[in-house]
């Protein structure tokens, strides 16, 4: 793969998806459209991106196999005509048991598929004052941690309630990764309390760039997501917060050499020591 300079100019979208493919296909293809006509060469967008649909009569009408999906075939022919790299963020597809799969794929700009990711944690939480939350009992969590090829260097591919396991992100730091996708839906009261800081920490504990695409608003199926759609470096700066509200686009210019430089200043990816650990007598 031809590599590109230090810099990666790109496109952080936020939605905030329906419950049809067609809707989704539409919003996904203006925002990349805008991404193109500010010089993006990638477009970032957020989980669940293709479909949010938690009636799950319906959904199974509308869900089928990645190599069928309808959002999957647009984005890679949008990515294809804009010329633009695309972390397509997710979409619920069929799974070989009968299950969903939380799917996230990355596209390069000429539409073919770099990297295929299936959520590995389930969003399985019970939330004060609200009813329990169990993505579990219609998607079946992936096995297998994606660390994509790019022209800029190796890149994480994550999402949303990943973002909690420390360790998943360590890992694809010390195999190089110089930024991190975190596509996410996040909750109202966990979005509040909890986005920011766990995104910061996780940037800060990697060295590495993390992008979050973010749903935001109501939705047609009843659900309301925080928005806020954060880019943070190295560092564990906030680059730029998308706030609330969608469709919304921000272009940034991520320097890549800040990777290094904030690795060689805090070398902690290369300090793990082995330990035994002693339970309370």
């Amino acid at each position: 793969m031809t590599e590109r300079g230090p810099t990666l100019r790109v496109a952080l979208a936020q939605m905030c998806s329906a419950d049809t493919h067609a809707e989704n296909i539409a919003t996904m293809r203006e925002l990349a459209t805008a991404a193109q006509a500010q010089g993006a060469e990638m477009l970032c967008l957020p989980e669940v991106a293709g479909l949010m649909n938690r009636n799950a009569d319906v959904a199974r009408t509308q869900v089928v196999a990645a190599g069928h999906d309808p959002y999957i075939a647009a984005c890679r022919d949008t990515a294809a005509k804009c010329g633009l790299w695309m972390q397509a963020g997710s979409t619920p597809v069929l799974g070989p048991d009968g299950r969903f799969l939380n799917h996230a794929t990355l596209i390069d700009d000429r539409g073919a598929l770099v990297a295929e990711y299936d959520k590995i944690h389930l969003f399985d939480v019970a939330l004060e004052g609200q009813a329990p939350i169990g993505e579990s009992k219609r998607f079946a969590p992936g096995t297998r941690a994606v660390l994509a090829d790019t022209p800029w260097g190796p890149m994480a591919m994550t999402i949303c309630y990943d973002m909690r396991f420390a360790h998943l992100y360590r890992a694809h730091a010390q195999a190089g990764a110089v930024l991190a996708f975190v596509p996410s839906a996040f909750t109202v009261p966990t979005g509040r309390a909890h986005w920011e800081v766990l995104l910061r920490a996780r940037a800060i504990e990697m060295g590495a760039f993390v992008l979050a695409s973010a749903q935001a608003g109501r939705h047609a199926d009843g659900r309301e997501t925080w928005g806020h759609s954060l880019a943070v470096d190295p560092w564990g700066m906030v680059l730029t917060d998308l706030g609330e509200g969608a469709p919304k686009l921000e272009v940034l210019e991520l320097d890549l050499s800040q990777v290094a430089k904030a690795r060689s200043q805090i070398p902690a990816l290369t300090h793990d020591r082995a330990f035994t650990f002693d339970p309370p007598r």
